[in-house]
């Protein structure tokens, strides 16, 4: 990956292959199904589609940043909730599991900072799949209008402590 994208998110291995069903989710956002619940102590996310393919790239996409927060392994464009969801990932649970459409991921924290990250970042992916790639342009533009490193003021900068750790990725 090169360009703008290159510069906003920490490369690794997978990037390129993750960056790969991140686009092609967004080019098929309009298949796909989503609906968030907040919980008291995090969230319930249902990721779904009719689609064989998109239903496909959406258990892709769960399980590689499943295994990504497992890891440590920051995959970031322009949200201001990963930061602190990776910073704190030893404090979440995590319960994902997949269904024949897509998947269903519960994370829940008992840290009101991380519980509000989880519940910015299901904001902000349910931002991408009701917009699609008008929504990450969206926040790369706002990213990148902030120097590349700076906050955020766009639609996708509205998550957990918006103003902090802008450095880390």
């Amino acid at each position: 990956m090169a360009g703008p994208t290159a510069m906003l998110t920490r490369q690794d291995a997978g990037s390129a292959a993750d960056m790969g069903v991140v686009h092609d989710l967004l080019n098929d956002n309009t298949r796909i199904k989503r609906s968030v619940v907040n919980l008291p102590d995090g969230i319930r996310t249902i990721t779904e589609s009719d689609d064989p393919k998109v239903a496909q790239a959406i258990k892709a996409h769960v399980a590689s940043m499943s295994q990504r927060l497992e890891d440590g392994r920051e995959f970031n464009l322009f949200s201001k909730t990963l930061p602190v969801l990776f910073e704190n990932r030893d404090k979440i649970r995590s319960k994902v599991e997949m269904t024949d459409k897509g998947a269903v991921v519960t994370r829940t924290s008992a840290d009101a900072r991380v519980v509000a990250a989880l519940q910015g970042h299901a904001a902000e992916v349910s931002e991408l799949a009701r917009d699609g790639m008008a929504a990450m342009r969206r926040g790369m533009m706002s990213r990148m209008a902030m120097g590349g490193m700076g906050g955020m003021g766009g639609p996708m900068g509205r998550g957990a402590n918006a103003g902090e750790d802008a450095h880390r990725h």
